[in-house]
This record gives C-alpha cells, sequence and structure tokens, in this order.
C-alpha cells in the first residue's frame, strides 16, 4: 500500500522535486500517468498523499469526493522551475486551500511517516484480534466486538472525525481512547469534554480560553480546552445534550480550525482530532432539533456503532474476570466467581451495560464473605437487609408514638399523619403494642 501516489504526465518535470522529498521520509510512492486509472488507484491503495499535475486536469473529471481522506497537492511546470518549489495544498481533515512551499512540504511528508507508522500499529493490533480477548482498553472477543475493533483499526490511523452512538454504558470513551492510543496523536493530549455539563455563561472560557483582564475574575490567561488537545484528540461525550449555543460555536471552529481567546482579537489555528460520542440516535436527534443538522454531517464522517452488553453476552465472563483481577489488585485480596455465578451472569439483560457489570463485580467482591463470590453481586442481595430495616424503624415509630399517647390511637394515628384505617392495618401486621394494643 504506498503512502504518496503521484499523478503526472510522462513528460512533466515536477515528480523530480518531488520524489526526492518523499524518499527522504522512507514513504512508498506509486506513480499513475493516466487520469482514468485514478479512481481506481485511489480506492485499492488509499494513499495518504496525493500529488496532481494540474496540466492533466483540462478536460477530465474526478471525484473528488473521494479524497475526503487524503491530502491533495496541486503543481504545475512552472511550480516546479524555480529554486523552490510552489504548490496549492487542497482538502486535507481541515477541507482548507492554502499555498505551501518546500518547508511546508516536508513538514506534511513528515506526518504522513508518521500516521503509517500509527497505522502500522493498528493492522498489528487487528491481526490480534482473533487471537486475543482485549483490544487496546477494550474487552470481549464476540463477532459484534470484532467488528468494532476492525472499525477502530481501520480509522485510527487517519484524521479522520468518528461518531460513537452506543447506549449509556457500553463504553465510548474506552473506544475514543483506543482511537486515540493507536493513531499518530497518541503522544498528545486526549481531552474529553462533557457536553451536557459545561455551562453557557462560561462556554467561551472553557472551550476557547482567555486573555488576563478579560472579564471579572480573569486573573490570569487561561488555555481552553480545544488549545489543550492542540495536536492530540479531543473527545465530545454527550454530544446531543450541547446546548443549539454551544452547537454554533462548535461548528465554527470545526469549519475554520481557528478559534479566538475571550479578550483577544486574534485568530489561533488549532489541529485536534474529533471524537464525537452520543447515547441517543443522532438522526432522531436532528429530526427533533436537538441536533444541528450541519454539525452532524460534520461529525459522521465515520460512524461506529456499539452493542449493547445483551447483545454480546459470550463477553461477560471475559469482562467480569477483568474486572475481578483490577478489584483484587486494588484491595490486596484474591477472590473468584462461582461457576453459578458467570451463568447467573450471563442470564441478566445488563440494562447499565459494562458500568453496570464493573460496579456488579464490586459490589460481589465487597459483600461477599469468603473467598468465593456467589450471588453478592444482585442488587437484592444487599437490599432485602434495607428493607427490613425500614419494616423495623417504622414498627419502632409506631409503638413509640402509641406509648407516648398512652396507646390512644386516634391521637397516635394523627401524629404519624396516617389514618385511623392505616394504623390499625400496621398494628395487625406488626402485633400488639408494649400495653397489649387494647387502649383506644
Amino acid at each position: 500500500m504506498p503512502d504518496v501516489l503521484i499523478v503526472k504526465e510522462s513528460r512533466s518535470v515536477f515528480s523530480g522535486k518531488i520524489t526526492p522529498l518523499v524518499a527522504h521520509e522512507g514513504l512508498s510512492i506509486c506513480v499513475v500517468k493516466n487520469v482514468c486509472d485514478v479512481e481506481r488507484c485511489i480506492k485499492r491503495e488509499c494513499p495518504s498523499v496525493i500529488f496532481f499535475d494540474m496540466n492533466m486536469l483540462h478536460g477530465q473529471h474526478i471525484d473528488f469526493s473521494l479524497l475526503r481522506s487524503a491530502s491533495v497537492i496541486m503543481l504545475t511546470d512552472h511550480a516546479a522551475t524555480g529554486s523552490t518549489l510552489r504548490a496549492i495544498h487542497i482538502n486535507g481533515p481541515e477541507n482548507r486551500i492554502e499555498a505551501v512551499g518546500e518547508q511546508q512540504l516536508r513538514g506534511l511528508l513528515s506526518q504522513v511517516k508518521r500516521t503509517a507508522r500509527s497505522a502500522d500499529r493498528a493492522r498489528n493490533g487487528a491481526a490480534k484480534i482473533r487471537t486475543c480477548d482485549r483490544f487496546g482498553s477494550l474487552y470481549g472477543r464476540s463477532p459484534l466486538m470484532r467488528h468494532v475493533y476492525e472499525q477502530i483499526a481501520c480509522v485510527a490511523p487517519t484524521n479522520a472525525t468518528v461518531l460513537i452512538v452506543g447506549e449509556s454504558g457500553t463504553g465510548k470513551e474506552q473506544v475514543a481512547q483506543t482511537i486515540h492510543t493507536l493513531s499518530a496523536r497518541a503522544q498528545q493530549g486526549f481531552i474529553p469534554i462533557n457536553c451536557g455539563a459545561i455551562s453557557a455563561q462560561l462556554v467561551e472560557s472553557e472551550l476557547f480560553g482567555h486573555e488576563k483582564g478579560s472579564f471579572t475574575g480573569a486573573d490570569s490567561l487561561r488555555r481552553g480546552l480545544f488549545e489543550q488537545a492542540n495536536g492530540g484528540t479531543l473527545f465530545l461525550d454527550e454530544v446531543t445534550e450541547m446546548s443549539s449555543e454551544l452547537q454554533v460555536k462548535f461548528l465554527r471552529v470545526l469549519e475554520t480550525g481557528s478559534f479566538m481567546r475571550v479578550g483577544s482579537s486574534g485568530l489561533r489555528d488549532v489541529d485536534a482530532r474529533i471524537i464525537a460520542a452520543t447515547n441517543a440516535q443522532p438522526e432522531k436527534a436532528v429530526a427533533s432539533g436537538k441536533l444541528r443538522e450541519d454539525l452532524y454531517y460534520r461529525l459522521n464522517v465515520f460512524p461506529i456503532q456499539l452493542p449493547p452488553l445483551r447483545e454480546r453476552r459470550e463477553d461477560i465472563p471475559i469482562l467480569a474476570e477483568h474486572f475481578l483481577q483490577q478489584v483484587c489488585k486494588r484491595e490486596g485480596r484474591t477472590k473468584r466467581f462461582l461457576p453459578s455465578t458467570i451463568i447467573q451472569m450471563c442470564d441478566y439483560d445488563w440494562p447499565g451495560n459494562v458500568r453496570e457489570l464493573r460496579n456488579a463485580v464490586q459490589r460481589g467482591f465487597i459483600m461477599s464473605r469468603g473467598d468465593s463470590i456467589g450471588s453478592e453481586w444482585r442488587v437484592q442481595a444487599f437490599q432485602e437487609p434495607d428493607k427490613r430495616l425500614l419494616i423495623d424503624a417504622e414498627r419502632e415509630l409506631i409503638f413509640t408514638t402509641l406509648e407516648r399517647f398512652h396507646g390512644h390511637r386516634e391521637k397516635t394515628a394523627a401524629a404519624l399523619g396516617v389514618s385511623l384505617k392505616t394504623l390499625y392495618n400496621r398494628l395487625k401486621k406488626y402485633g400488639t403494642g408494649p400495653d397489649g394494643g387494647e387502649r383506644r
């Protein structure tokens, strides 16, 4: 699979300038001399950078929608005849058009080299999917999860925006973290944002930062979340909960790749990969007006659907054992599941998904008295004592109040705020009071 595709006429001279730059980075090259072969080559090879001889495009049609995942450099013979190389850079992650020189091209090719290494890591990880129970920070080997792993391995080396859709507790942030870890941005920051928790009053300061003295209380310069994520990944959790005002501000940054700190008039460029997640159906959110349609299309470049735990029950033993080992290590004590416990867990539907399973394992560890975990993980196992405590408390309150009023039931009912009939029913349920309950 070549890293760089060069589309040129046989008599074109610019490749003499390009080839040494590409070779210096150790990147592979594919040369195409016929425009008719370009689309087929792009679909088959998926190059990261495409150099086009503009002279070849006259009267020719190319489907440029195929190039969205690549950086496209337009060159002419004239551009290569000077002492420095000049070109036009179009498309790329930000869909911007800009003039670039040799220095910028070197930087672009260097980025492709880093991305290629990331792709190798992702492919190596994908090759292990069939033989292991783990992929990044995700656990499971069901066919549904293997499909998710394949999608992650495919998209991680790119700069494409990802939209993760799944029920609450399915592990959307773990998917985002795994994509980041397998990308060329792994050494930079992974910044999560809970979109529904950002205050509308502080939204600009939180996202874009502020200059010192820009408003009351701005005692020092603050770097916003976008700036903190520069070079890394910005994770927008629960994106459908974002306020309409916030959606507009996000969209502007996504479209322009730049922002201004509060109190500043200078634009700052930002290079952050966007991964968004939601537990709602985004199409329904768009139809109801909750999510802007233009923002949805901006985010939905590469969708990943996470399955609920009830649809991949074969992963429950793997996940449960992983969570148990975490708790054992943290608490410094070894426990194990009874075989019947795993069967019970696999029979349960887990409406809270992986998050609920993790909490259940921790609960079972705490509630079990020996070294084996049985049914203690069930919620009912610790709710029953609470129910008995409530019954005992109610009984004690009734008889204490009855004794206070010397067995007078009407006064007792009035003090408790219940009807006389309810009091009689409770006395019948709990038995007679200290004095036999004969007083009226």
